[in-house]
């Protein structure tokens, strides 16, 4: 009879542990940059690479920092979201061309339309590897320190966007 306890036991505490990951929502992956400092790095303009952009420049302003790539379907789905944001002029935002060739991150915004204050190039993906990026896009709210106030994985979309971050951003700018 003992000898049977010990694997019921292990198998009741699995699965529960089972039950409450499967039971967990994905796309609220928790970040540990969250009220940190966001990452410093100097990346060149995509439309002009001679030009170079850090975080450094936006300090005294709360923006935002949009991680897209021209390969990513996911961030065709977020742009118009973007475009219309760009249009009410409520908060700066940057875009980072993620793993991009410069060419086709060029012909995508020319395309679809330009929503960013600025854009930047991490070509070989060092920047977003820094910011803890799981994969495109992923918008991050940063503050007038240069602190990450909040992580969106995922696409931006009209509920999060009016629910959470220009919430946030209000209430930074506010500050």
């Amino acid at each position: 009879m003992m000898r049977f306890i010990l694997p019921f036991v292990i198998f009741v505490v699995l699965s529960v542990f089972l039950y409450k990951g499967l039971g967990r929502d994905t796309s609220e992956v928790p970040s540990p940059l969250v009220n940190k400092a966001a990452p410093t790095f100097v990346l060149p303009k995509l439309s002009e690479p001679d030009q170079k952009f850090s975080p450094a420049d936006m300090k005294g302003k709360v923006w935002l920092l949009n991680v897209w790539a021209s390969w990513c379907g996911a961030c065709k789905d977020e742009h118009p979201i973007l475009m219309e944001l760009s249009k009410q002029n409520i908060v700066p935002m940057v875009g980072l061309d993620y793993k991009d060739k410069r060419e086709d991150g060029l012909a995508t915004l020319q395309k679809a339309g330009n929503p960013y204050t600025l854009t930047i190039a991490d070509a070989d993906g060092k920047v977003g590897f820094d910011y803890g990026v799981y994969g495109v896009p992923e918008t991050y709210v940063i503050d007038k320190q240069g602190v990450i106030r909040f992580k969106l994985i995922g696409a931006v979309t009209p509920e999060n966007l009016t629910q959470t971050i220009l919430p946030l951003v209000k209430e930074l700018q506010a500050k």
